[in-house]
């Protein structure tokens, strides 16, 4: 299927990635989302998308990997019947590996893991992408609030995260001159199963009473933080991250 309005989604097939991957769909993106191990949350997604008549493609991708990236951009071009070296209108980075361990706990492999998915991976994805964005791209690192809000265990999972942060601005920097913006996103508690299997559902109402709005976050509401970013009317936002966090900060 050939679409005119391209974009990349890593990381998704559930949580906040899947509603992004649906939201870009229903603002007129084809959308490759990209899955690890639950390919077959993956295909529910882009089914469902398809029968809305959205064109949603999935393929495997390890985000530690990063030797796989190049061929992850390939066959995303080859989903959207292209062979344009810029192909590319938005790219989400939104994979990512959250583990928690108290700096007591942290081992060599345990921190190198959370590095390789977190940081590692998209700062090389970042590479890749620079060379196939079109003029005026939309580029969005999906960070957390736990870079200003970390709690006990997070020390290496906030390091990775905020390290996202800084490649967008520099990056805005770099890709400017070609009208491309990047920007991150730092989500604040979102109500997913990965939340839900952190937290008690007492600490879940904590957080919510934390937030300016009285409830913690849903994966639509960091969409459409997403969306915002990727409109052509965000041209002139660059280099922030942005918190979809309900002010809780």
């Amino acid at each position: 299927m050939s679409v005119e309005r391209r974009a990349i989604v890593t990381g998704g097939s559930r949580g906040i990635g899947r509603a992004i991957v649906e939201r870009l769909a229903a603002d007129g993106f084809g959308v490759v989302l990209t899955f690890r191990q639950n390919e077959r949350a993956a295909c529910e997604v882009a089914e469902g998308a398809r029968a809305r008549g959205h064109a949603v493609f999935v393929e495997r991708h390890d985000q530690e990997d990063v030797t796989e990236i190049s061929a992850l951009f390939a066959r995303a071009a080859s989903c959207f019947r292209t062979t344009d070296d810029a192909f590319l209108d938005v790219l989400v980075i939104n994979a990512g590996l959250m583990e928690h361990e108290s700096i007591a706990e942290v081992t060599p492999e345990s921190f190198d893991r959370v590095m390789a998915v977190n940081t590692r991976g998209p700062f090389f994805m970042l590479q890749h992408a620079a060379k196939r964005m079109r003029e005026g791209g939309r580029i969005v690192l999906v960070s957390s609030i736990c870079t200003e809000l970390p709690s006990p265990g997070e020390a290496v999972c906030a390091a990775s995260k905020a390290a996202l942060e800084q490649f967008a601005r520099v990056a805005s920097r770099e890709l400017g001159r070609r009208g491309v913006t990047v920007n991150s996103v730092s989500p604040g508690p979102t109500d997913t199963d990965l939340l839900r299997g952190a937290t008690t559902e007492e600490e879940r109402e904590a957080f919510a009473r934390a937030t300016a709005l009285r409830r913690i976050g849903r994966p639509e509401d960091v969409a459409g933080v997403v969306s915002l970013l990727a409109r052509p009317e965000s041209g002139w936002l660059t280099g922030q991250n942005l918190r979809a966090d309900g002010g809780l900060v």
